[in-house]
């Protein structure tokens, strides 16, 4: 393993108060949400869901992310590894934030009343599966094992850093292998919970695989806007390379092919084969103004984000880089609002300011809780044996 001399700062500066910051705007982002309640309580939990979609999304891409670099033995990503372990070690704490979610079950799930079930045979087929007991089972089966892997993905890489042991690269690849496997069963069946069940009466096996290519498109953007945040603050200058920049658009513009591959399938099939109890999802988001908002977020996280980053030279430009990640982050808040809000709004699009407060006040808790477990820590795992390749990387 050839050798490379660290010259920047591991540590984070207990200085820069970004933590202190993010938990303030989050508390009066979520105290205003919280406002909101009593003047609108339908309207409320359908915004939180929305943030809550929104900031899991990232989570668990962080998640999948880190087991994927020990599964496959990655150098190029060990350097900056770090993050996404720090973000998807706080998903036990996440899960608590569920919690309005389960609350607001009757109001956000048509299917969690008992009379709208009699009354209707589908739901009455459906109801093995979407009944209010079993619907918190899966929630807290969902968070315990996201918790579980996040937390030991972080905790071993961390115990790597202070013992030196290489072995534990080995328990980090055999808890990944299954680990994944799991991870997608259980995405996929939280993504029918939390967004698909909304419209119990619609159904799309392809929505896990949508919701998770969804996911995987925002962490790359997000990665790159935390590193430049970090190289604007003086961090990681010197081990963090354009290379790594590189390597994150390259893959944030695979992953923008295979969102649209996978949202354009779901579409067309669904399209072609004209079914009224299926197409009647695409008409109420495609009417009312929603079909801006999909016209928007089809430009913003496909057809501009691919343009723009066929060119190696944009792939390298850390403004092109930088203004797309920010694009696709807020094209996938835009697609989940879309995906949502028709089930309150049925007539067409009508904003309310608890979407925008809600996104802050969990938004400021989220990234809150990153720095705040990232600055505990060395900012780069130390001692894992790829570093170096990692840091030599051009």
């Amino acid at each position: 393993m050839s050798k490379t001399t660290i010259t920047d700062s591991l540590e984070f500066p207990s200085d820069l108060n970004i933590t202190r910051t993010l938990f303030g705007v989050g508390i009066v982002g979520l105290i205003a949400t919280a406002i909101g309640y009593f003047i609108n309580h339908d309207q409320f939990f359908f915004s939180y869901l929305v943030s809550f979609s929104f900031f899991s999304s990232i989570g668990l891409g962080c998640l999948f992310f880190v087991m994927l670099q020990h599964l496959t033995r990655s150098h190029w990503s060990v350097a900056l590894r770090r993050i996404p372990e720090s973000i998807s070690s706080n998903l036990w704490i996440w899960g608590l934030f569920l919690i309005p979610v389960l609350l607001g079950i009757h109001s956000l799930y048509h299917w969690s009343h008992a009379d709208a079930v009699a009354a209707d045979p589908v739901l009455q087929g459906k109801e093995p599966y979407l009944n209010t007991t079993f619907f918190i089972i899966r929630q807290v089966v969902y968070f315990a094992i996201w918790s579980f892997l996040g937390y030991r993905m972080y905790n071993k890489s961390v115990e790597m850093d202070e013992t030196g042991d290489w072995g534990l690269q080995t328990l980090l690849r055999r808890t990944s292998g299954p680990g994944i496997f799991i991870f997608a069963i259980t995405l996929a069946f939280a993504s029918f919970d939390w967004i698909m069940s909304l419209d119990p009466h619609w159904y799309s096996t392809m929505f896990g695989v949508y919701y998770f290519a969804m996911s995987f498109q925002v962490l790359f953007a997000t990665l790159i806007l935390v590193i430049m945040y970090l190289w604007k603050k003086g961090l990681l200058k010197n081990t963090l390379q354009k290379g790594h920049i590189y390597d994150l658009s390259v893959q944030m513009f695979g992953f923008t092919v295979f969102y649209a591959y996978i949202a354009f399938s779901q579409f067309l099939l669904i399209y072609y084969a004209n079914i009224p109890e299926e197409t009647v999802w695409f008409l109420e988001r495609l009417n009312g103004g929603y079909e801006y908002l999909a016209y928007f977020y089809l430009f913003g996280r496909f057809v501009i984000p691919f343009i723009v980053l066929l060119s190696k030279r944009a792939k390298t430009n850390f403004k092109i880089v930088a203004s797309i990640s920010v694009l696709i982050l807020v094209s996938h808040l835009v697609e989940l609002y879309w995906l949502v809000m028709p089930v309150l709004n049925h007539h067409g699009v009508h904003f309310n300011w608890m979407t925008l407060t809600a996104f802050l006040g969990m938004g400021g808790i989220f990234m809150g809780l990153f720095f705040y477990r990232f600055k505990q820590q060395k900012m780069i795992p130390i001692n894992d044996p790829k570093l170096a390749e990692s840091l030599n990387k051009h």
